[in-house]
């Protein structure tokens, strides 16, 4: 094996550290759930004047959370699930009690209390400050990626591009050939390679170590690296071979007694994509009634800008590959479309597949002002509002543009485009063309209606700062 560190500086003893952090986060835990609980015990005493579950319920509800594994070094996975066994089981007890001394108001007062404590739990360890959470994936906490150089890379440019906390990848350690012995990754001596892992681990204090799949990294390697990571304190997690798919697509189902990881198709169509379709049009109409007046001004200040029309109609490519009018306002002077050859040199795509060039001599002054604040595409809630289009989707495209799509890109196709998209929101004009591209198709492949949420409350700030915006 190879051995390449990254950005984070070294820890001495950074394994035991990690170790005392997690101890630590322990107390707090108790701290947080026996709150939760007894402010759940006060409301019931408070409803219904009686102490005998208020005064039971603090106990009784730690002692379901600790059965349920909420205070182990994941306390955070699957928090709301653990949460909820604790809950089951408190109850259970509550009604063995009940069995055994029938007394209405012991279960009626449990089946109070215990959904109120579930819920502040919940709430209470959620808001709780990220720096006390346990497990990497909840903090920005320190990992070490172990893998083919290639994948790794990939691996880590991935991680950047999300969205929410980012861990801090400390090293990269390197699995299979090197320029140095041009020998197989799984030639080598293993003790000699979990030596040097270790080394690499203990030095940097990661958190956890990511492992991404490799023939390198058989199933007997990972399961001893996972013990010899256990005796550090260190988490081992394995990265799925697709990195740009969401966890929700994901489920472990066991067949034959192996558990394998299915992953879910696109939600593309049917009952899921109805909600949108609705909100859509809705929130467009109600946008149109808002902001009419702000489109008449600007409308009026296109025309004496320039001459010519306010708006701008282009053909484009929405789902299925059906034509629709796009309608913008107009940014260009007259004739802007007979000018593209000769400043084609200039665009910064590099390519014919988008054309965009950097303080383009064609564009107007009100021209210039309302591309950088995206107010040009206040005309496309019509779009919306007819259906061609939606307020969250890929960008539509021209002909052109979509003969020169991959298969994989071509994939866009299958939903409406919309106004506004995960590549407007992770860096607009800026970034280069296979990455919207990918992204675009992240978006159709990953969909929900929690994205479109992100992504609409992401647009503003990205509009404001005019970050890539031309």
């Amino acid at each position: 094996m190879d051995e390449t560190t990254g950005t984070g500086p070294a820890k001495t003893a950074g394994s035991s550290r990690m170790r005392r952090r997690r101890r630590s986060s322990v107390p707090l835990l108790v701290a947080v759930d026996a709150t939760a609980a007894a402010i759940a015990a006060c409301g019931v005493q408070l409803l219904f004047h009686r102490w005998f579950v208020p005064a039971l319920l603090v106990p009784l509800w730690l002692l379901s959370l600790a059965s349920q594994r909420a205070y182990g070094p994941a306390a955070d996975t699957e928090c709301s699930r653990r949460v909820m066994g604790a809950a089951c089981l408190a109850a259970a007890a509550a009604g063995t009690a009940w069995w055994f001394a029938p007394r209405d108001d012991l279960l009626h007062d449990a089946l109070v209390a215990l959904p109120l404590a579930a819920g502040l739990t919940v709430g209470l360890r959620r808001y709780r400050p990220a720096r006390l959470r346990s497990g990497p994936g909840r903090s920005a906490g320190r990992v070490l990626v172990l893998g083919p150089a290639e994948s790794a890379s990939e691996l880590i440019a991935a991680l950047r591009r999300g969205h929410g906390p980012r861990p801090q990848v400390v090293a990269v350690h390197r699995a299979g050939p090197t320029a140095a012995d041009g020998r197989a990754g799984a030639e080598a001596g293993m003790s000699g390679d979990a030596m040097d892992l270790l080394r690499v681990v203990r030095r940097t204090g990661c958190d956890a170590v990511i492992a991404l799949p490799g023939p390198e990294l058989g199933a007997d390697r990972l399961r001893r690296l996972s013990w010899d990571l256990r005796a550090e304190g260190v988490d081992l997690m394995l990265a799925p071979v697709l990195a740009d798919v969401a966890a929700r697509r994901l489920a472990v189902r066991p067949v034959a007694g192996v558990p394998l990881l299915q992953l879910r198709a696109p939600a593309l169509s049917g009952l899921p994509r109805l909600p949108k379709e609705l909100t859509d049009r809705l929130l467009a109409l109600l946008g149109i009634l808002l902001l009419t007046p702000l489109m008449v001004v600007i409308g009026a200040w296109v025309r004496l800008d320039s001459p010519g029309p306010a708006f701008f109609r282009e053909r484009r490519i929405g789902r299925d590959s059906h034509e629709f009018t796009l309608l913008k306002f107009r940014t260009m002077h007259r004739g802007a479309d007979r000018r593209k050859g000769e400043l084609a040199h200039l665009n910064h795509y590099g390519s014919d597949r988008f054309f965009k060039i950097a303080d383009d001599p064609r564009v107007t002054g009100a021209g210039s002002f309302l591309r950088s604040s995206s107010l040009d595409e206040l005309p496309q809630l019509f779009n919306v509002l007819a259906g061609q289009m939606s307020l969250v989707g890929p960008r539509p495209l021209v002909k052109d543009e979509v003969a020169a799509l991959s298969e994989d890109g071509s994939h866009r196709l299958l939903v409406k485009p919309g106004m506004t998209g995960l590549w407007q929101v992770s860096g607009r004009s800026r970034l280069p063309t296979e990455e919207r591209i990918r992204l675009d198709v992240s978006y159709v492949e990953n969909w929900s209606a929690a994205l479109d949420l992100s992504i609409l409350l992401r647009t503003p700030s990205a509009v404001v700062r005019r970050t890539g915006a031309s």
